[in-house]
């Protein structure tokens, strides 16, 4: 039976400086309807991602989260009702379905999901985040076996996975993290080789102990000093692959663009390419291949799950500050099919 009412968190206003959970509200609405050709869903889990803070900014490739309106965010629901015959009840589907209890959605904007092992795997290892890593790492790193590999967030939803995908090509990874902790389970949980704690020391000084060769392959999902002190490290023909930029994400004032651009990137022949995971054909197969991985124990799947709705905000102000292990996920409802 379904609910009359739906929960609903908004964004009541645009964040100055650092994202709090006094920026959001939750309301309560009326169930929607589905109309002709639209699916009735209920959310089972929302996905928590820095992009979440960038869209408040303005456009990026999604449209600008406004104030007032509901807070995006891709999330994986249950068909509730079903007008489109290609859909029925009970099916699990995945769409940005925005933090709610229940939302109504054309069946063109959504996708059937079919599930490979734990429920959560759709929405971290064999998702958006670890098809980012996927075809980031793989499709524009290339690292070959002998080779140095350095990501930045190593110990975050797409930098553990990325950096265990360069393990399964016989790189050396050298992952980069905010505390002694999220290093130690680097080395000891998820097989890097090495871990920097950049609140420790400065980043570029550590690869000069960690990389002595210097650095083949830079996986960056920070941007901003980081990203300059392992530009300054990269070696001749290197490959930058431009995931994310979260330093500069939860503040009114980015820092300056890195020293040694563009003149390290010519002297030294860097390939440095930004990407979106929409823009690769071969979905199937890397999903194939990654539940391949964690089913082998080749990638150690790490899920931050954050119970409730009403506690997504917070979930949200938490990764931003770096709180999570791994992909971090929102338990709204369990399944009823």
């Amino acid at each position: 039976m379904t609910a009359s009412e739906s929960r609903q968190i908004t964004l009541t206003e645009s964040p100055a400086g650092k994202l709090l959970t006094s920026n959001f509200g939750l309301e309560t609405v009326a169930v929607p309807t589905a109309g002709d050709g639209e699916l009735l869903i209920r959310v089972l889990y929302i996905s928590i991602d820095a992009a979440n803070r960038a869209w408040m900014q303005g456009r990026t490739y999604r449209d600008q989260v406004l104030p007032g309106t509901k807070m995006a965010g891709g999330a994986l629901g249950e068909v509730v009702v079903s007008n489109d015959p290609a859909f029925a009840p009970g099916d699990i589907v995945e769409a940005d379905m925005g933090w709610c209890d229940y939302v109504a959605l054309p069946a063109s904007k959504v996708q059937k999901r079919k599930q490979r092992g734990p429920l959560t795997h759709l929405l971290s290892i064999l998702g958006i985040t670890g098809k980012t890593a996927y075809f980031g790492m793989l499709h524009i790193g290339k690292p070959l076996a002998g080779e140095t590999v350095v990501v930045s967030a190593a110990a975050g939803a797409v930098g553990s996975v990325a950096g265990q995908l360069a393990k399964t090509r016989g790189a050396r990874v050298v992952g980069i993290a905010g505390s002694d902790k999220k290093c130690r389970w680097l080395t000891d949980e998820l097989g890097f080789d090495a871990a920097i704690n950049y609140n420790n020391e400065p980043v570029m000084k550590a690869l000069k102990r960690d990389a002595p060769d210097g650095v083949d392959v830079f996986f960056d999902n920070v941007g901003g000093d980081i990203f300059e002190g392992v530009l300054f490290r990269m070696n001749t023909h290197g490959r930058i692959v431009c995931c994310g930029a979260v330093s500069q994400y939860d503040t009114d004032t980015p820092t300056h663009g890195p020293r040694g651009v563009p003149g390290l990137i010519v002297t030294k022949r860097l390939k440095v390419e930004g990407f979106i995971v929409m823009d690769f054909d071969g979905q199937a197969e890397a999903e194939a291949e990654l539940a391949g991985f964690a089913a082998q124990g080749s990638i150690k799947v790490a899920e931050d799950i954050v119970e409730g709705l009403e506690n997504a905000p917070q979930a949200l102000v938490g990764l931003l500050s770096g709180e999570n292990y791994g992909k971090r996920l929102v338990h709204v409802a369990d399944p009823q099919g």
